[in-house]
């Protein structure tokens, strides 16, 4: 499993890239504040998104996110236009634990960064992937997602047990994206699809062999759809990690949402959140 080390760091940069699989933004400018930042608490999220401090956010008694909302299952919209997912969740989990109220400002992936940098929210909750690159220029928390290259199969394949069985098979995956390298690499024939979704369904109907993706992306799959006839065979060894995104003058609020997360993952409320999005614990390595 070497052979994966340098293209899943390739696609940690690359899902991060991506993050909102399910956002079709193409702009560059933050949107508005959410639908639960009320008008009359426009000036006060504005005036504390000007660079907060911890010590700033302690006394205003409230912390604010920038998360995308379009983002299923990790941040998005339910029925009744309520911010939530897991990565919402989450926040909302560590702002209850520093004693403040979690306020989310709801942003385009392309510019959520930027809105960092220049002071518009406190942190980001939104599947941040850990990078070299970015750990250059940002403070990370601790990780609460590890997501694992997967192989996905028909339940009634018994052919491919690794990744090196991939060799010779048809693989349905989008032929631009780091997993086609991956299958690639073990000598598997891409089957071009336009993403997961058609793709899993190639492997469902059996006119593909399998697909590879994150583990995580398979576990909300079958989350939402637990009779499909598919399964995963195999998972890499490496992970990509995903954390919370915050700026590097803010170390005091590194180490308090670290301490908050620790917390969280003692009494169980990470893995209970995790297991309500994909049924299964995704915030510790395997």
């Amino acid at each position: 499993m070497k052979k994966l080390t340098s293209i899943l760091l390739i696609a940690a940069t690359t899902v991060a890239t991506l993050a909102g699989c399910g956002s079709n933004s193409a702009s560059s400018a933050p949107a508005g504040e959410s639908a639960e930042v009320s008008a009359n608490e426009t000036d006060a999220v504005s005036a504390s998104a000007e660079g907060s401090t911890y010590d700033d956010i302690i006394a205003n008694g409230y912390i604010t996110f920038a998360t995308e909302g379009t983002y299923a299952p990790y941040s998005y919209h339910n029925d009744a236009d309520e911010l939530v997912g897991f990565d919402v969740e989450i926040a909302r989990a560590v702002a209850d634990k520093l004693g403040v109220e979690a306020r989310f400002t709801e942003t385009q992936w392309d510019g959520i960064i930027a809105g960092l940098d220049a002071g518009k929210y406190d942190a980001i909750a939104n599947q941040v992937s850990i990078t070299e690159e970015r750990q250059q220029k940002y403070l990370f928390s601790t990780p609460y997602t590890y997501a694992y290259g997967a192989v996905v199969v028909n339940e009634a394949n018994d052919d491919i047990t690794s990744f090196e069985d991939l060799d010779g098979k048809d693989v349905a995956l989008t032929v631009t994206s780091n997993w086609a390298e991956v299958a690639e690499s073990y000598g598997g024939s891409i089957v071009a699809t336009n993403g997961f979704s058609e793709s899993i369904q190639l492997v469902i109907q059996q006119k593909a062999d399998a697909t590879v993706n994150d583990n995580v992306t398979f576990l909300d799959f079958k989350a939402n759809q637990p009779d499909a006839p598919v399964k995963i065979v195999a998972t890499s060894d490496e992970s990509t990690k995903s954390a919370i995104l915050i700026r590097k003058e803010d170390a005091a609020l590194q180490e308090a949402i670290n301490g908050a997360l620790a917390e969280l993952e003692a009494d169980g409320t990470l893995a209970e959140i995790s297991e309500k999005y994909f049924g299964e614990d995704i915030t510790k390595e395997n």
